[in-house]
């Protein structure tokens, strides 16, 4: 991050305690001097010191604190935490953002925690470090997941492996710029704020936990890879990573004021706020805004209310890849990645979605494509690529590729026209489970990633499970400690051109291939695309 924007970023946070900013490091051994408890790892931060435990020989620290309450601010800046003077024990994950989603044991406002998984503490080594930003859309989700437990990365790669929690839905992106008070200036993105607040935590920390404050690669599934997108794209992201990959998870145009506005009017009429009380959704309960979600997008025909980044004018001044690939990100390589199946993951819930008829299939297809064009068109084109194929198995093929990876697409592109580097891959590899009729649905990259596919709610199994979890975590690791993901267990990854659209095929084995699924690609070419929720 430039200096100026790192001024501005403080500035605006209203950071007032002297003495945080900018403060070196505490020197204290935590082999020596240290107490310890059963023998558990130590470290200090410049907040005040932690202590965590080992697993399998590495050192784990849970639930940090990297901002303050965010109930005292709600809908501003984050402010990094107030110093305390005991060892904090870290050894549980810490709360998540409040939220609709099923799963989550702890929830508050207080939720901007971090978890750190190291080899070695302070042994001057300067390993690399993976810093994990969960998905769930920007309404839901956690770093706690089982999935994202960062031992197995560590020990395959002698990296740092950190994953975070931050703001969501209202409270990270609730755009209440245009109903008064100047405190409400900076709502739209607050969640972006909070996760680049996480990165300078990680600039300014990180080499007391054995990691290179100076390579750090930000990766991120679903809504991880669209914040990472933003993040490509906002000045006040710049410098605090090195590296990016992006699983499933795009961002091409980020939500307009207009629209933005028209969303929070929808969820304060359901709070039954007006613009005399504006100053109640300050204070009112956070259980009664998780509620207010369920009202009715204003923009979207589908779904609750959509809350996600804003073009604001402050933080966010561009679109993260329109008109084009944000210049400010050129140098930073990038791997762009999808799934060969990922609607399965959303749409095979539905049993009937796997017996469709003919007849049926395109009325089913007008709202699930996402995009408006004739469906009768896009069937008969696809009966001609895959003659074979049933209705239920169109539907699948069809929804994916108008979907998210139309904007995967567009990212490639950009950044192939910038002449910025970038890897591209897709994920065939199928599970078995269920005799294997999800394919390599949307998520199923992230368990062969972390090489957690023993982990709760892992899907991957089958003889060839472990295999292609070892040649993805594999590569991944190598992209965080080079920037060129290319090692012994896949073939040589070229960088995605315009020309050839090269993209690495995840399987077993892996390969190489220019333009996958190009036909069907063309297809939606004819078709504007619009980002859910601009």
């Amino acid at each position: 991050m430039s200096q100026f924007n790192r001024r501005i970023f403080l500035q605006r946070s209203a950071v007032l305690t002297s003495g945080i900013v900018g403060s070196s490091l505490l020197k204290v051994s935590v082999f020596g001097s240290v107490p310890s408890v059963n023998e558990s790892p130590v470290a200090s931060t410049k907040y005040g010191m932690v202590r965590g435990y080992t697993d399998s020989g590495i050192n784990v620290f849970k639930g940090i604190s990297y901002g303050g309450d965010t109930a005292k601010r709600r809908f501003m800046p984050p402010i990094p935490p107030e110093k305390w003077s005991d060892i904090r024990d870290t050894i549980e994950y810490g709360p998540s953002c409040p939220q609709k989603s099923r799963g989550i044991d702890k929830m508050s406002e207080d939720c901007l925690v971090l978890n750190v998984f190291t080899p070695a503490l302070n042994d001057n080594r300067k390993r690399s470090v993976m810093f994990y930003i969960h998905g769930g859309a920007y309404s839901g989700g956690s770093g706690s997941n089982p999935l994202y437990d960062g031992v197995n990365l560590c020990k395959r790669g002698d990296v740092v492996v950190v994953s975070v929690n931050h703001r969501l839905n209202a409270f990270g992106y609730l755009y209440l710029s245009r109903f008064g008070h100047n405190i409400f200036a900076d709502s739209g993105n607050v969640g972006q704020l909070d996760l680049i607040l996480a990165l300078q935590w990680v600039k300014d920390n990180i080499t007391e936990f054995g990691g290179d404050p100076n390579c750090i690669m930000v990766f991120g599934q679903s809504g991880g890879g669209a914040k990472i997108a933003t993040m490509m794209a906002m000045p006040a992201a710049e410098g605090l990573f090195n590296c990016a990959a992006t699983m499933s998870g795009q961002q091409i145009t980020a939500s307009g004021p207009h629209n933005a506005t028209l969303r929070t009017q929808a969820l304060l009429d359901e709070l039954k706020i007006g613009p005399k009380n504006i100053d109640e959704i300050r204070t009112i309960p956070f259980e009664k805004i998780i509620e207010a979600l369920s009202a009715k997008d204003p923009v979207l025909p589908f779904g609750g209310v959509y809350f996600g980044p804003v073009l604001d004018e402050r933080w966010l001044m561009r679109h993260p890849f329109y008109p084009d690939a944000p210049a400010q990100s050129a140098n930073i390589p990038m791997i762009i990645g999808n799934t060969h199946d990922e609607t399965k993951a959303f749409l095979g819930g539905d049993p009937t979605n796997f017996s469709l008829t003919w007849e049926q299939l395109p009325q089913k297809l007008i709202p699930n494509m996402r995009v408006d064009i004739k469906p009768e068109y896009v069937i008969e084109e696809y009966r001609k690529l895959y003659p074979d194929s049933s209705a239920s198995d169109l539907f699948f093929r069809i929804t994916t590729a108008s979907r998210s990876w139309r904007g995967a697409i567009i990212e490639d592109e950009e950044r192939a026209k910038s002449g910025s580097p970038a890897y591209v891959y897709q994920l065939d590899w199928a599970t078995s489970k269920d005799g294997g009729k999800y394919g390599a649905p949307h998520a199923s990259d992230i368990q062969l990633v972390f090489n957690n596919i023993d982990k709760p709610g892992a899907t991957a199994i089958g003889a060839e499970a472990q295999k292609i979890a070892d040649i993805m975590s594999e590569t991944f690791i190598a992209f965080a400690k080079t920037g060129n993901p290319n090692n012994k267990f896949i073939p040589f990854w070229k960088k995605y051109t315009m020309a050839n659209r090269e993209t690495m095929v995840f399987d077993v084995p892996p390969h190489l291939e220019n333009d996958p699924r190009g036909a069907e690609r063309k297809i939606f070419e004819k078709v504007p695309y619009i980002q859910a929720g601009s």
